[in-house]
């Protein structure tokens, strides 16, 4: 199907924010280099919800605008699937992940679990200056919201949860939860729905106030009100439609 000219203008804009095609080919030894910029450009595009769910990224397309080889694509395609920001399907080659609304509900599940365990032992080892740490995460929360940066707002959303789960002194439990945020911030880049809003600096500070207060009780019950908030925040049920990238991104 004919693509909208809106809807190519747009993709091309998300996908080549950060790529500047080169002149030739990567040499091998900048090739990490440029496998970290393809990665970066296609990250920061869908967390800037300028490239949908379902979107298509053929290795062919990618090699021409980064004009590298297939093996430094094939490796940021990896990279990025690891990461759970793309996903590798048969015969369909990598997409754009797109969580299934029962995926996402077990996803925060496993998340309000892993959160629960973490928010006591975060009351017992956290020190002043992690405290004073994630109150200055809040204030740059603030700050990128109110500048329209989505981006900015979604990842320092996540890095405050991960801050927390430092703090409390379980390195396994900070492993899990990684991941946890990783996906997370993926499902509210490409569902949040216009006008809602997920991880609100104010809900934050409540939660650092109560940790800071020795309120395990309300501190558990907040990080869970929280959580359930951020997924109540999500749009699952629309369809979205599908943008074929090699058709989009004819890169003279």
């Amino acid at each position: 199907m004919k693509k909208k000219s809106g809807d190519t203008a747009a993709v091309t804009a998300a996908v080549t924010a950060v790529a500047k095609p080169a002149a030739r080919p990567a040499s091998k030894r900048g090739s990490g280099i440029v496998d970290q910029k393809i990665y970066d450009s296609v990250l920061k595009a869908v967390m800037s919800q300028r490239l949908p769910p379902g979107t298509k990224l053929t290795e062919a397309s990618l090699c021409e605008l980064f004009a590298v080889s297939r093996t430094i694509v094939r490796k940021a395609i990896q990279r990025l699937a690891h990461d759970h920001i793309l996903e590798l399907r048969p015969n369909r080659g990598a997409i754009i992940a797109q969580p299934t609304p029962q995926e996402t509900r077990e996803i925060f599940a496993a998340r309000r679990a892993i959160e629960a365990a973490i928010v006591p032992l975060a009351i017992a080892n956290a020190s002043r200056a992690q405290l004073t740490r994630l109150r200055q995460i809040v204030k740059e929360e603030h700050a990128s919201f109110h500048s329209g940066d989505h981006a900015k707002w979604i990842r320092l959303g996540g890095e405050f949860h991960i801050l927390l789960s430092d703090s409390a002194g379980n390195p396994v439990l900070t492993r899990f939860l990684r991941e946890l945020v990783s996906r997370c911030s993926l499902i509210i880049a490409l569902y949040q729905a216009p006008g809602r809003t997920a991880c609100q600096s104010d809900e934050h500070e409540q939660l650092i106030d109560a940790i800071a207060a020795g309120n395990t009780a309300l501190a558990v019950k907040l990080m869970d009100q929280h959580l359930l908030d951020i997924e109540r925040a999500l749009r699952l049920s629309d369809d979205l439609h599908e943008v074929d990238l090699a058709e989009i991104l004819d890169i003279a």
